[in-house]
């Protein structure tokens, strides 16, 4: 199938990395989705009250078992959307796999882990997360004593079932989370071998957050008609969030503008964006080699030593985290109420990864922004996709937090 045919969109797909929706129907009340009665505890005892935009659409479809795929970013509750929708659709007596998640990093799927253990926390629901850079031998200690949910990157859970471990002839539901950035990682090969291996009535959950070519292209060969489901950008979570810029004017000025506000930081937990990872074993090393206290995370680092630094982080016993992209997804650490922008996210839709946090579902959060002469432009093509207004930040920033 040529790019040609996309362009114009055939069966209401458009371009523009947009799909358009082709299943209407929100219920706006956990309640009115028939779900059981120990799911339901789970979910408010989460403390979730009502449900978001995506979950109001998407929930519903996946239950009655259609092909889903829906459009929406990270922040809008769609880790929840497909959790529940498994522990719906697990008989927790059998154990066996009988719902397989992928996604694209292991702080994601580790993230994804925790949803599910916690919303199936009265269902008894066992879910494992296979990810690279751990002991493959841990993994199929894991298998073997029967995991009903398994989530993990691809190449991993690949490995797992062609060792025989994992067993797939009960699987009737596979996720694929993120599509977009698997793809761009290169996935491509393991998702299709993957799938092979599953049973040929599997049921289909996409969820990507941007819809490129070759994502519609895994769509056609997965999915059996699937309900299409876009959450719609305005619907995303910049609001609460007070979002400010800092004219440094030159690259080299940005440690000292951060050293002058970093007595603001320590007021709250702090993210700092960095673009490369050199740039951010460089700022640690420079704010420690000024005695400030920040902790750093990038994918360079082995999975263990990444979670030590996120569980300091998540516990407060760690306040400035310095990192890259990696962890724009898929990150919920609810204290976090400020985000600095060190360097203006290279593709704008990280934008809203970054920042999107601080406010979930209502929360309040400030965004500080760094810009240099050279990033001007960049600054104004946020605002415009956003449609949204950053100013310049005032002298009393500390008050907002």
């Amino acid at each position: 199938m040529g790019d040609e045919e996309y362009k114009n969109g055939p069966a209401g797909l458009e371009t523009e990395g947009m799909i358009e929706s082709n299943w209407n129907e929100v219920v706006d009340n956990f309640d009115d989705m028939n779900l059981k009665e120990e799911l339901l505890r789970g979910i408010y005892a989460y403390g979730f009250e009502r449900p978001s935009a995506i979950q109001q659409r998407a929930i519903l479809p996946c239950i009655k078992e259609h092909d889903v795929i829906a459009q929406a970013q990270s922040g809008t509750g769609k880790t929840a959307t497909f959790s529940i929708s498994i522990l719906q659709r697990i008989d927790t007596n059998l154990r066996e796999c009988q719902a397989l998640i992928l996604a694209p990093t292991r702080e994601l799927a580790t993230q994804i882990q925790k949803v599910v253990i916690n919303l199936g926390e009265f269902l008894k629901a066992e879910c494992s997360a296979c990810i690279g850079g751990t002991n493959v031998r841990e993994d199929m200690r894991k298998l073997d004593s029967g995991a009903h949910v398994v989530v993990g990157t691809p190449g991993r859970v690949f490995d797992l079932i062609n060792r025989k471990v994992l067993r797939t002839n009960y699987i009737k539901m596979f996720v694929l989370d993120e599509a977009d950035e698997m793809l761009s990682r290169g996935f491509k090969d393991q998702i299709h071998d993957v799938f092979k291996t599953l049973p040929s009535d599997v049921q289909v959950v996409l969820l990507s957050a941007t819809m490129p070519t070759d994502v519609l292209e895994v769509s056609k060969s997965f999915m059996r008609n699937p309900a299409r489901i876009l959450v719609k950008k305005e619907e995303l979570t910049l609001e609460g969030i007070k979002q400010f810029y800092v004219n440094v004017k030159h690259e080299e000025w940005k440690v000292g503008t951060l050293c002058d506000i970093y007595e603001t930081l320590s007021v709250t937990q702090a993210v700092i964006f960095c673009n490369t990872r050199r740039k951010v074993d460089q700022l640690t090393e420079d704010l420690t080699s000024k005695h400030f206290t920040v902790s750093s995370l990038h994918g360079d680092m082995d999975q263990r030593e990444r979670e030590l630094i996120m569980k300091q982080f998540r516990s407060g016993s760690s306040r400035v985290l310095i990192t890259t992209d990696i962890l724009a997804r898929g990150i919920d650490v609810q204290q976090i109420s400020l985000v600095i922008n060190y360097d203006l996210p290279s593709n704008r839709e990280n934008y809203i990864h970054r920042i999107g946090r601080g406010g979930r579902f209502g929360r309040k959060g400030v965004a500080i922004n760094f810009i240099t002469d050279d990033d001007k432009r960049a600054l104004n093509d946020i605002e415009q996709f956003y449609n949204t207004t950053i100013e310049e930040m005032p002298a009393d920033v500390v008050n907002l937090l």
